[in-house]
């Protein structure tokens, strides 16, 4: 009844449960080489894409592999699920927001066909990359470590 009181938290949470890796670790050049920007990787357990803050979603391409999002402050973030899954074509991936919403860190966003993406042999490390805004080295405790959906990583 009152969220209109409720903060907009500054905390970035992971995307996705699994293995909590620094982005220099990610088997593709683009990322390690944070190309697109500094962030963190998951190598997931689960299936379930999370917002990793609380925004707005200002970008979902057709091949939904991606999404792109923007806090209060102007921090962008991509999380991008799985390493050359641009050329699925959207195919094993379900969107369960609209590019305009509104979203809570630990909202969710996409799901995944594990089994899918296991027969397809695709590695589905999804990165968090801030890509705007957000100025700070990123170098988290949870390297090497399970991490759950939702789990606060930055505070």
């Amino acid at each position: 009844m009152f969220n209109f009181l409720r903060k907009e938290s500054n905390e970035i949470v992971s995307p996705i449960k699994g293995v909590c890796i620094p982005i220099e670790k990610v088997n593709d050049q683009v990322f390690a080489s944070k190309m697109m920007g500094d962030g963190f990787a998951i190598v997931p357990n689960g299936n379930k894409v999370v917002s990793p803050v609380d925004g707005e979603i200002i970008l979902i391409p057709a091949s939904k592999h991606a999404i792109g999002l923007k806090t209060r402050k102007g921090i962008e973030i991509l999380v991008h699920i799985g390493l050359d899954t641009v050329h699925l074509n959207g195919e094993g991936f379900k969107v369960l927001k609209s590019k305009g919403d509104k979203v809570k860190a630990g909202d969710g966003l996409i799901e995944f066909d594990s089994s899918f993406m296991k027969e397809k042999g695709v590695d589905m490390t999804t990165m968090v990359i801030f890509t705007g805004g957000y100025d700070k080295e990123v170098s988290l405790d949870c390297y090497g470590k399970e991490v759950d959906a939702g789990e606060v990583l930055i505070h």
